[in-house]
C-alpha cells in the first residue's frame, strides 16, 4: 500500500487569541490578563488560507503538525481551510509548552492507539518542550477511492518538536541532545535494542541543522535513515528560512527505520516551498496566490512529504 507521510510546522496555528505586538504572550498566558487592558489582533485569514494550500498541495495521507494551539484550533483550521481533504481523523494532546503550542496528527486512515510522552522528566524539568506524540495509524490492506479495507497492520508515527534555537544555538544544544536521547529511549523501549527491524517513522521540527551535536544521538543511529538526505544537492534540502540572518536550513526531518527505508530505496522526499515568502529568494518558483515578500505566507517552514510502500 502506497502511503504519503508528511510533516509541517504550521507556525502559530492559533484560534483563541492573538496579542498585540507590545504584549509578551508567554507572560500573559503564564500570569493571566485583563481583557479590558489587553488589545488583540484578528488572525490573518490570508495567511491561514495559504497554510491550508501548502498542506493540500503535498497530498499527504498522514501529516504530522507542529505549533498547533489545541484541538479546537485544529478542527477550526481544518473546517475552514482543508475542505475536501481526506483527514477524517485528528489527534492532539495538550503538552508542556508555555506558549501552548502542541504537536498533532491529521490522518486519512484510522488511528488505532495514541501515547503521550510529555510526562518524561530530566534534571527536574519536562524532557520534551512539547511532546513526542506516539500514534499508531492503521494501514489499509486495500483502497478503492474513499473506501478503505483494514487488516492488522499499523504504522507507528512519532511526532516531535524539539527545543528551539532561541537564546543561541550553542546555548540550547544540550536541551535538544536530551530530547534526541529521549526519542532513542522511547524507540528502544517499544521495539527492543535494534528498533530498525520494525517499521516506524519519526518526524517533525527538530529545530537544528546538520552537523549537530544535539541531534547526533538520534540521527547517528545505524538503525534509521534521515531520508531528506536522499535529495542529491545538499543546498536543496532546506526547509526553513531565517530572515534575520538570511539563512536557509533543514530543520524538519522524516526519519525511517532501517526496515522501512530498505523497502523504499527509491523514495525521495518532496519539499513544498510555494508558501514561502518571496524574500526567500533561493526558491525561484511560482508562489501560491497572495504570498507576500514577508507575509502573508504559509509558514516560516516548508511541508515535507514522502511516498512509501508500507
Amino acid at each position: 500500500m502506497k502511503v504519503r507521510i508528511g510533516t509541517f510546522n504550521a507556525e502559530n496555528l492559533f484560534a483563541r487569541f492573538q496579542f498585540k505586538s507590545n504584549v509578551d504572550p508567554e507572560e500573559a498566558i503564564r500570569e493571566g490578563w485583563t481583557v479590558e487592558d489587553t488589545k488583540f489582533d484578528r488572525h490573518d485569514y490570508a495567511k491561514r488560507r495559504i497554510t491550508g494550500r501548502a498542506i493540500k498541495a503535498v497530498k499527504a495521507d498522514i501529516m504530522g503538525l507542529q505549533e498547533v494551539e489545541g484541538m479546537d484550533a485544529l478542527k477550526s483550521f481544518a473546517s475552514n481551510h482543508l475542505k475536501g481533504q481526506p483527514f477524517r481523523h485528528k489527534i492532539l494532546i495538550d503538552g508542556n509548552d508555555p506558549r501552548r503550542i502542541d504537536v498533532a496528527v491529521l490522518s486519512r486512515f484510522e488511528i488505532a492507539a495514541v501515547r503521550t510522552h510529555q510526562h518524561r522528566r530530566t534534571a527536574g524539568r519536562w524532557l520534551f518542550s512539547r511532546d513526542c506524540l506516539e500514534v499508531d495509524v492503521r494501514i489499509p490492506s486495500a483502497r478503492a477511492g474513499d473506501e478503505l479495507t483494514y487488516g492488522a497492520k499499523t504504522l507507528p508515527i512519532f511526532v516531535n518538536h524539539f527545543k528551539s534555537m532561541m537564546g543561541g544555538r550553542d546555548e540550547t544544544m544540550a536541551r535538544r541532545r536530551e530530547q534526541a536521547e529521549g526519542v532513542v529511549d522511547i524507540l528502544k523501549a517499544r521495539f527492543g535494542p535494534d528498533p530498525g527491524q520494525f517499521d516506524w517513522v519519526v518526524l517533525g521540527d527538530l529545530n537544528d541543522y546538520l552537523p549537530s551535536a544535539g541531534l547526533a544521538p538520534l540521527l547517528g543511529q545505524p538503525w534509521l535513515e534521515n531520508v531528506v538526505a536522499r535529495i542529491g544537492d545538499a543546498k536543496d534540502r532546506w526547509t526553513h528560512y531565517y530572515a534575520s540572518k538570511r539563512q536557509y536550513s533543514q530543520l524538519d526531518y522524516i526519519l525511517l527505520s532501517s526496515s522501512l527505508a530498505r523497502k523504499n530505496p527509491g523514495a525521495v522526499p518532496v519539499i513544498e516551498r510555494r508558501g514561502m515568502p518571496t524574500r526567500a529568494t533561493r526558491f525561484a518558483g511560482t508562489r501560491f496566490p497572495g504570498v507576500g515578500e514577508s507575509r502573508p505566507k504559509a509558514s516560516d517552514h516548508c511541508p515535507v512529504v514522502i511516498e512509501l510502500d508500507v
